[in-house]
């Protein structure tokens, strides 16, 4: 399999194991000429995300790393008028969407015979990484932030990964697991070439769970992106394929307290600039240094559809409204909501429109500080 640099063009075999282009860019999948989705191709004797396995190439797919994830439920809801559809994604196995990403991913990791890994995570990729990596055999050490939730934490270190804790922001813990890279495979998900492949199965889910049909607009929660460009991905497949004559408008989500992507689109520009960050609730999108930024500007904009932030107040309050009626969700996931209050209320989308949102991760997860949240939240 060959990858392609994003930015340069550059091409370079899989097998070089070479993690990003010697420009500094990402490189991108190039699956040359399979085919793109459509509903003869879908596998309907596999379970899970695995019935769009012939958009997932692997060697010997028989052999994939997997616990069944994907099929997540969706649940129409009326919210101020709008028809809205959350998909829940964190019924996956290991509480987060981020489960889609890693089967793929570490399933192509073990293509290649690697047998030792390096990743960072603000935390529920590291937790899905370490369950994945225990399934396939592959040693495993996780990066994550001072600051992130303790039940993330556990989790990474109950599936038998190496946690290693990193005083500072996300970034100063990307530095440091690039350090340690030198000595291991550097398997990032917000590099990997492979892993908003696996994510795009939650498209194929809702094209495939709304009769057929793509949704008008799609709410995701954006810090590194890769819920943006898997809806892209998978989209531009069915649109090539015919099954879909339009792509869906993607709302990318962000925290005001750290909005890269969000100043960027307001801006005009191609690529998001460096931001002051400050802590938000929805530690899980906290990125101020989005590795493939300018690919998930340009998804946006292709869609027709934008990048908004939101306060910590808007997050917190979406977050009561989805629990008052029984999702209980990590605050990063909660931001969705919080985009339904404004869009219902705005216009941003038409009152017919079907809108469908992303419910990321599993407030078990963080249930130490929304505990806190309640005590003292957010102010406006």
């Amino acid at each position: 399999m060959m990858l392609q640099c994003s930015l340069c063009g550059a091409a370079v075999r899989e097998d070089s194991l070479l993690w990003r282009c010697g420009c500094g860019a990402p490189f991108k999948a190039d699956f040359g000429g399979i085919p793109p989705m459509n509903r003869k191709r879908i596998r309907s004797g596999e379970q899970g995300m695995w019935r769009y396995g012939a958009s997932l190439p692997l060697e010997r797919p028989e052999e994939k790393v997997s616990f069944g994830e994907g099929w997540t439920p969706l649940v129409r809801e009326e919210w101020n008028g709008m028809k809205l559809f959350l998909k829940l994604d964190f019924a996956c196995p290991t509480g987060s969407y981020k489960d889609r990403g890693m089967a793929y991913l570490v399933s192509r990791l073990r293509d290649q015979g690697i047998h030792e890994v390096i990743e960072d995570s603000s935390g529920n990729a590291g937790a899905s990484m370490a369950a994945y990596c225990a399934r396939a055999g592959i040693r495993c050490r996780v990066f994550v932030p001072s600051y992130t939730s303790e039940g993330k934490c556990v989790q990474v270190a109950s599936y038998g990964a190496e946690l290693e804790r990193v005083p500072g922001t996300r970034e100063d813990t990307t530095r440091a697991a690039e350090k340690a890279a030198e000595t291991a495979f550097y398997a990032s998900h917000n590099w990997s070439p492979w892993f908003a492949h696996g994510i795009k199965t939650f498209a194929f889910e809702l094209w495939e769970q709304l009769g057929f049909t793509a949704p008008d607009a799609v709410l995701l929660p954006a810090g590194q992106g890769s819920l943006v460009l898997g809806c892209a991905l998978a989209f531009e497949e069915l649109l090539s394929s015919g099954e879909i004559e339009t792509l869906p408008k993607i709302f990318a989500l962000q925290p005001k307290n750290c909005a890269p992507l969000e100043e960027a689109f307001r801006e005009g520009k191609p690529i998001p600039g460096k931001v002051r960050k400050t802590e938000t609730i929805a530690e899980g999108i906290s990125s101020a240094e989005p590795v493939r930024g300018r690919e998930v500007l340009e998804a946006v904009r292709k869609s027709g559809g934008a990048v908004l932030s939101f306060s910590d107040r808007e997050i917190w309050d979406g977050f009561v409204k989805l629990a008052r009626r029984g999702y209980f969700v990590e605050p990063t996931s909660a931001i969705v909501a919080a985009a339904a209050e404004r869009l219902s209320r705005d216009g941003g989308v038409g009152r017919r429109d079907t809108v469908a949102a992303v419910l990321t991760g599993s407030g078990l997860k963080g249930s130490g500080k929304i505990l806190s949240l309640f005590a003292s939240p957010p102010e406006d």
